[in-house]
């Protein structure tokens, strides 16, 4: 199975939480790409899709994901069988747009007809785990053999 990771980051964390994420998924062909420079024609219902996305400002998505995410919005594709999994990153500081970033995101691909898989993992700054720590964790208890699509 073909595992594409997707970042969208403000100041890089999310790109060295997605690379750590790869590392951990051995016996697999994965690529990781940042969402800023990634061609939306390139999702693909039988690669299994890792979203790692920040949060910044007031509940915004990163930068590094706006013109992924307008795209999609322009766009508008049939993303029907396109199965992803979530890793958010933000701050319990701020109780309103806690991992807003991550939300969105999933939102936005589910509402396209994307299936999402495993626990939405929520990343808290406050906290002494390490993102990357975390990612790394979180990544192994994905259950990739049902992200299998099936008649694709």
């Amino acid at each position: 199975m073909r595992i594409v990771v997707l970042f969208g980051s403000e100041m890089g964390t999310a790109e060295k939480v997605a690379e750590a994420m790869a590392g951990e998924l051995t016996g697999y062909e994965t690529a990781v790409f940042d969402m800023s420079e990634f061609d939306l024609a390139d999702l693909d219902p039988r690669a299994f899709h890792l979203i790692v996305c920040s949060t910044y400002g007031e509940g915004d998505l990163p930068t590094g994901a706006e013109p992924f995410f307008d795209a999609l919005d322009a766009q508008q594709p049939d993303l029907t069988g396109l199965r992803f999994a979530v890793f958010g990153l933000g701050d319990s500081v701020y109780d309103n747009t806690f991992n807003r970033g991550g939300e969105i995101a999933a939102g936005k691909l589910t509402a396209l007809g994307g299936i999402q898989i495993g626990d939405h993992a929520r990343h808290d700054a406050s906290t002494e785990i390490t993102p990357i720590a975390m990612g790394r964790e979180w990544v192994r208890t994905l259950p990739l053999d049902s992200a299998v699509p099936t008649g694709v």
